[in-house]
């Protein structure tokens, strides 16, 4: 596997944000991860990231455990936040360059990830004159220029154009061919594109987790299950 994570808990104060959370994920799947606002999705990121520890539990990641191996673990994995922290006022190449000098990464992989990621046609530009859907391409493009084994993405569609949509749902797609990416979304109509399975989170519990191809079957109606399920 390459995600396991085991009854993996966190309390903030009197709150309980996860409550004895078990997953498997393996490699290659694109995962879903839904819920409503205080679900416990953001802090189950944030221990998967390694930025806060889980007050029980544990988490391996390709094998090897966050609390005894934390830079080895951050290492494998690549992370696109929610708000996409980007200096703008650099140019592409001078960003990636940047990222990669972080990474001890050659900068030969540079080209390589501007190609993947499709940012060809605007390397030469500075980030502040990059439209929102290449803003998110020069993200991912960071997070991937160590090339991760593990992929997360927190809301990496928010506020794209139809065509934007189009273009990050073929890339994120072509990136989980390999890689084991999870896919933070409130946009339910772009589980249904990118993911091969979802996990619904409510009140730090999961209340759900098929296969997406198992719903279409079954002709359930994505966004009333989850309505079901969280309200």
């Amino acid at each position: 596997m390459s995600i396991i994570i085991k009854n993996i808990s966190k309390t903030y104060k009197n709150q309980v944000a996860l409550n004895s959370i078990n997953l498997n994920i393996k490699k290659g799947e694109i995962v879903g991860l839904l819920g409503p606002n205080g679900a416990g999705k953001s802090t189950l990121i944030k221990i998967l990231t390694g930025y806060i520890s889980a007050n029980n539990g544990e988490v391996k990641i390709c094998g090897d455990n966050i609390n005894e191996n934390p830079k080895l673990v951050k290492q494998k994995i690549g992370y696109l936040a929610e708000n996409n922290p980007l200096y703008i006022e650099m140019y592409i190449k001078e960003y990636l360059k940047y990222i990669a000098e972080i990474y001890k990464v050659s900068f030969q992989e540079i080209d390589k990830i501007i190609e993947l990621t499709g940012l060809n046609s605007e390397k030469n530009k500075k980030i502040n004159q990059l439209s929102k859907g290449y803003k998110q391409r020069v993200g991912l493009a960071a997070a991937l220029i160590h090339n991760p084994e593990v992929l997360i993405l927190d809301e990496p569609t928010t506020g794209l154009d139809p065509n934007q949509l189009i273009e990050i749902r073929k890339l994120i797609k072509n990136i989980g061919n390999n890689k084991t990416v999870i896919f933070s979304t409130h946009i339910l109509q772009e589980v249904e594109k990118i993911c091969d399975r979802i996990i619904i989170i409510n009140k730090g519990n999961i209340v759900d987790d098929q296969k997406v191809d198992d719903l279409n079957k079954n002709k359930v109606n994505i966004e009333t299950h989850f309505q079901k399920l969280t309200s």
